[in-house]
C-alpha cells in the first residue's frame, strides 16, 4: 500500500477508501475512538499509518475548545526582560501537556489587539505580559478565554506582579545610605502600568527619606531610550537615578560615558528587573531583581488553575518579592 499520489498528503477519504469504511468512521476513530469497533479502529489506524496519514490536533480540537495551546503576549520580544519569563512559562506549560505560543505586540496596543483577534480562537488560555491594552480591553479578552495578566494589578482578572513598592524602596534606601540627597526617576512608557506604580513607589520612598526627587521622561524601554535619557539627566542634575528598567539604565550609562560622565563617580544609576546581561555591562548594573523565571511559571500555574477548576478560582493579584542586587553602578556621591 502506498501513500496518496502526486506528492499530496493523504486525506481522511484516502484512508476510508483503502480501509473500506465511510469517512465518518475514520473521523470517529481518531476523535472518539471508544465509539468505533475495536477491530475496525485497529484496521483504520494500520491503514492510516501505511498511507502516512496524520491527524491535525488543532483542527480536531477547535470544535471542543481543547487545543492544548496557551498563548503568552509580550510587549517586545527583543527585550531580555522576557527571556526568563518565557522560559519559565514554557516549561510549566510543557510539563502540564500544553504548548505555549509566543506573540510579539511590538509595544503597540493596536498590534496587540489585532494579535489577540487572531490568537484567541486557537488557544485555551492567555497570558498578557506587560500589556499595553486598557483594562476594559483586557476584560473583553478575559471573557473569551481564561486570562492572566503580568506586571499589572487588576481586581477582576488574575494577575502576577513584582512588588514594585518593596523594590523601589530598597533602591532608594540604598542610594540614601550611600549619601545621595538628590534623586531622579527615569520614566518608561506612559502606557505602562508598571511605570506608574514604580514612579509612585519612588515618590513615596523619597518622601519617607526626605530627599529631593524628580521625574524625567517618558522614554522608550530600550537602550536607545536610555541614550536619550542621558542628555536629560545632565539637564536636570541629580547625584543618582533609578531607571524604569535595566535597558534604560544601561543605555543611559552608555550615553553618559559618551558625554564624559563617569558612573558611579559622577552619577550613580540603579536599574530594575535584573535582566540577562545586566552584570555584563560596564560598570555592572546595580538593579532591583525580580524572579523572572518564577514569574512566568507562576503565571501559567494560575492559568491552569482556571482551566482545571469550576468555578474558576478568585481573581486578584499575586505579589512576588523583589530584592536589590548591588553591583558597580552605584557609589557615594563625589
Amino acid at each position: 500500500m502506498t501513500s496518496a499520489g502526486n506528492g499530496a498528503s493523504p486525506t481522511i477519504y484516502d484512508v476510508a477508501q483503502a480501509a473500506g469504511v465511510a469517512p465518518s468512521t475514520v473521523s470517529r476513530t481518531f476523535s472518539r475512538p471508544g465509539r468505533v469497533n475495536a477491530q475496525t479502529a485497529e484496521r483504520i489506524r494500520q491503514v492510516a499509518n501505511e498511507l502516512g496519514y496524520r491527524t491535525n490536533p488543532l483542527a480536531r480540537g477547535l470544535p471542543t475548545g481543547r487545543t492544548s495551546l496557551l498563548a503568552i503576549v509580550v510587549a517586545d520580544v527583543t527585550n531580555p526582560f522576557f527571556f526568563e519569563i518565557i522560559r519559565g512559562a514554557e516549561k510549566t506549560a510543557r510539563d502540564a501537556g500544553y504548548t505555549l505560543l509566543m506573540v510579539d505586540a511590538h509595544e503597540s496596543d493596536e498590534a496587540e489587539r489585532r494579535a489577540l483577534d487572531r490568537t484567541l480562537p486557537l488557544v485555551e488560555g492567555l497570558i498578557l505580559a506587560t500589556s499595553r491594552l486598557s483594562d476594559s480591553s483586557i476584560r473583553v479578552a478575559a471573557k473569551q478565554r481564561p486570562t492572566v495578566v503580568m506586571n499589572r494589578h487588576m481586581t477582576d482578572v488574575p494577575s502576577v506582579l513584582t512588588d514594585n513598592a518593596q523594590g523601589m524602596r530598597s533602591a532608594v534606601e540604598h542610594l540614601v545610605g550611600l549619601g545621595h540627597t538628590s534623586l531622579a526617576y527615569v520614566a518608561g512608557p506612559e502606557a505602562s502600568w508598571a511605570d506608574g506604580m514604580r514612579w509612585r513607589a519612588f515618590r513615596e520612598a523619597t518622601r519617607e527619606t526626605d530627599v529631593q526627587a524628580r521625574r524625567i521622561g517618558p522614554f522608550a524601554p530600550t537602550l536607545a531610550g536610555g541614550l536619550s535619557a542621558a542628555k536629560s539627566l545632565l539637564k536636570h542634575p541629580a547625584t543618582a537615578a533609578v531607571a524604569y528598567n535595566d535597558l534604560i539604565a544601561i543605555g543611559a550609562m552608555r550615553g553618559l560615558r559618551r558625554l564624559g560622565v563617569e558612573v558611579p563617580r559622577d552619577l550613580s544609576i540603579v536599574g530594575f528587573d535584573n535582566i540577562f546581561g545586566s552584570d555584563f555591562c560596564t560598570p555592572p548594573l546595580t538593579t532591583v531583581a525580580a524572579p523572572l523565571r518564577h514569574f512566568g511559571s507562576f503565571a501559567v500555574q494560575r492559568l491552569l488553575a482556571q482551566l482545571r477548576t469550576a468555578p474558576a478560582p478568585a481573581a486578584g493579584p499575586t505579589l512576588l518579592p523583589a530584592k536589590l542586587v548591588e553591583r558597580g553602578s552605584t557609589g557615594a556621591p563625589a
